[in-house]
C-alpha cells in the first residue's frame, strides 16, 4: 500500500528531519501529556503550511500516516516529503473509499492517523469547518484524538521570499493538547447529528489551542 513505509526509515529519518527544521524555524512545541495512549490514536491539527507534517512527525513519538489531499502528489517534493512519513492522497470532491480503507489500515497496523480536519491548507490563516470524516474514523474505531495548534509556519515561506531574511528563523509554535475520546455513538453506524457534534468538539479542542487571531469560525466558542 501506497503507505507503507518501513518502520526502520521512518524512525531513521526523524532525527535528520528535525535537524533540518530548525534551520528553517525555530520551533517551541508544548505538550499536555507524557505518553501516547494505547490503541488507535488520531492526531488533528489545523493546517498553514506544507512544513506542518514534518514538524508533527518529529513532535509526535509515534509513526504517523498522514492524509493528504492529492494535490500535494503534483509537486515531487511535497509527494516524497508525505510519502516519507507514510502518507496517503484523499480526493476531497467525492467520498474516497480508498482513502478511507488506508486510514483505516493505518489505525489497525498501530499507526497514529495524521489529519487536517479542515481539508486543505488555510490560506487566510484563520481557522475553518472541519470535515465530518474524521469524527467518522474517531467514533467507528474508537480513537483517543491528540489535538494540537500550530502558529507561525506561514511565516516560513516569508522568510524564502525575501531574500535579506534567509537567515531568520520565524518563530512557530506546536500546542499539543491533551488526547481525549468522543462520546461513543448510539449504534454502531454514527448518526448524521453524532459526527457533526464530534467534529465541533475536535475542532473546539484545536481552536483552544490556538491564538485567539488563529481561531477564525471557532473564535467566539
Amino acid at each position: 500500500m501506497e503507505m507503507q513505509v518501513p518502520l526502520t526509515f521512518y524512525d531513521a529519518s526523524k532525527p535528520f528531519v528535525g535537524v533540518a527544521v530548525k534551520f528553517v524555524c525555530s520551533c517551541n512545541v508544548k505538550k499536555a501529556f507524557e505518553t501516547l495512549p494505547e490503541g488507535p490514536v488520531i492526531v488533528a491539527s489545523n493546517h498553514l503550511s506544507w512544513i506542518d507534517i514534518p514538524l508533527i512527525g518529529v513532535a509526535i513519538p509515534r509513526r504517523i500516516a498522514f492524509m493528504a489531499k492529492s494535490e500535494y502528489f503534483r509537486s515531487r517534493f511535497h509527494a516524497f516529503l508525505v510519502r516519507l512519513y507514510g502518507g496517503f492522497t484523499v480526493d476531497r470532491g467525492a467520498v474516497d473509499r480508498t482513502a478511507l480503507n488506508q486510514a483505516l489500515a493505518a489505525l489497525q497496523d498501530g499507526c497514529a492517523l495524521g489529519i487536517f480536519p479542515e481539508g486543505t491548507r488555510s490560506r487566510t490563516l484563520q481557522l475553518q469547518r472541519g470535515k465530518l470524516g474524521i469524527a467518522y474514523l474517531a467514533l467507528t474505531n474508537d480513537a483517543s484524538i491528540v489535538p494540537i495548534g500550530i502558529s507561525g509556519t506561514e511565516k516560513i515561506r516569508t522568510r524564502y521570499e525575501n531574500k535579506a531574511r534567509l537567515l531568520h528563523r520565524p518563530p512557530v509554535t506546536i500546542n499539543i493538547g491533551q488526547p481525549f475520546k468522543l462520546p461513543p455513538p448510539a449504534t454502531s453506524r454514527p448518526s448524521r447529528a453524532e459526527l457533526v457534534a464530534g467534529t465541533e468538539t475536535i475542532m473546539q479542542r484545536i481552536a483552544g489551542l490556538l491564538p485567539e487571531d488563529y481561531r477564525g469560525v471557532y473564535r467566539d466558542n
